[in-house]
């Protein structure tokens, strides 16, 4: 019983230290977001857990104009899990005490469940509870999922 205290309030501590404050200042798309840190740096983050259409790809505006009414000029929690290929820190976000942003992208049907990458099988059930909905772009038959939007926009180019 000791033990395992002593190990929560170590995953509690190092918790604490990793996340990150910060008011959100830019919306790049769906799933990217420029932060202003507490230090006055400009942070670029690509959110974890979720893709959203692109630039230029059925509902692409609207999945950045659904995370900007969610987040813009809001102050948020971070944690980093990693970098894209493209350097952009890879981040869980927070806001309103406890909303996590990935999670209110796929549930509202703005984006993809990006299971490339994730274990968090939550947000697999929140994608077929839009899909059943027709929430967002699951409004459109014929979805086409971002990383199928960049192969094939990438033959194309070939």
């Amino acid at each position: 019983m000791k033990k395992n205290i002593c190990v929560l309030f170590f995953l509690i501590s190092i918790s604490l230290v990793a996340q990150i404050k910060g008011k959100v200042i830019k919306i790049k798309d769906g799933d990217t977001i420029v932060v202003l840190l507490e230090d006055k740096t400009e942070q670029t983050l690509r959110l974890a857990e979720v893709d959203c259409p692109e630039r230029g790809q059925a509902f692409g505006n609207n999945a950045k104009q659904f995370t900007s009414d969610q987040v813009f000029g809001k102050n948020v929690v971070f944690y980093k899990v990693g970098k894209d290929r493209y350097g952009r820190s890879v981040a869980g976000v927070f806001y309103d005490e406890d909303k996590y942003l990935s999670r209110e992208i796929v549930k509202a049907g703005f984006g993809w469940w990006y299971f490339k990458t994730s274990k968090n099988t939550e947000l697999q059930k929140f994608q077929d509870e839009a899909k059943s909905k027709k929430l967002g772009l699951w409004g459109d038959k014929n979805a086409v999922s971002p990383w199928e939007f960049r192969k094939s926009k990438k033959s194309k180019e070939k």
